[in-house]
């Protein structure tokens, strides 16, 4: 779908829209998106192309990565689209989600444009409630060769009271991505408290902790925010 107008001047517009409604600046974006024939800003900015510093070329073997945003700003389509990336690079690719059912990731695959089918037997979804750091290593341990996981996401592996704690958790899949070289993709809520303001990024210390995790295990970050990637 093309649009109106390129992103920076849809900005403008969301802005402008934002203060003539007295609203907050996500939702004037998400308002400026449905006029041009998308659900939010997330899927407009992700099916647009907007730069994603190409994710996974930026990553080595072993690499644990954070991926963080607020809600609606295509945390998980970014996700989707480095294991799309990685497929092609000939990487078996993992999605473990607690968040989606099986049909929600498939939409979310053509909503970046992306048909499921395409992607072939190397992308695999889990969708099961038993995920947490053991069920992921378990699933992935028998790969022949680096591959790209993509867990979705932080916060809910520390929901089962029957699981490690959320540090020992991220602990233990750091270590199964340096010992197996795989590259880990966990995507993680930003706090409430980010007030998104224009030009503002979130950054490591906007990451909602529900429990202690030592934040300095990843070895790259990855943040979103209207349409924009850093990368460190």
């Amino acid at each position: 779908m093309k649009l109106s107008a390129p992103i920076p001047i849809l900005k403008q517009r969301a802005k402008a829209h934002g203060r003539d409604q007295n609203i907050p600046h996500f939702q004037a974006l998400n308002c400026i998106a449905e006029q041009e024939g998308f659900p939010n800003w997330g899927l407009l900015a992700a099916k647009a192309g907007q730069p994603t510093g190409r994710l996974f070329d930026r990553c080595a073997a072993g690499d644990f990565v954070l991926l963080g945003a607020r809600p609606g700003q295509g945390k998980t389509l970014l996700g989707l689209q480095v294991l799309a990336d990685a497929v092609g690079r000939g990487c078996p690719a993992f999605f473990f989600t607690l968040e989606y059912t099986t049909a929600q990731v498939v939409a979310r695959l053509r909503a970046i444009g992306i048909a499921p089918q395409t992607l072939g037997p190397d992308f695999r979804a889990d969708t099961s409630d038993r995920i947490s750091a053991s069920y992921i290593i378990n699933q992935t341990r028998p790969v022949t060769g680096p591959g790209c996981i993509v867990i979705d996401y932080l916060q809910l592996l520390d929901q089962r009271r029957d699981t490690p704690p959320l540090d020992a958790q991220v602990r233990a899949l750091r270590d199964h991505a340096r010992a197996r070289g795989h590259v880990i993709i966990l995507i993680s809520q930003i706090d409430r408290r980010f007030d998104g303001s224009a030009g503002a990024m979130p950054g490591i210390d906007d990451v909602r902790l529900p429990n202690p995790v030592d934040l300095s295990l990843f070895s790259k970050t990855c943040f979103l925010h209207e349409g924009e990637v850093v990368i460190s």
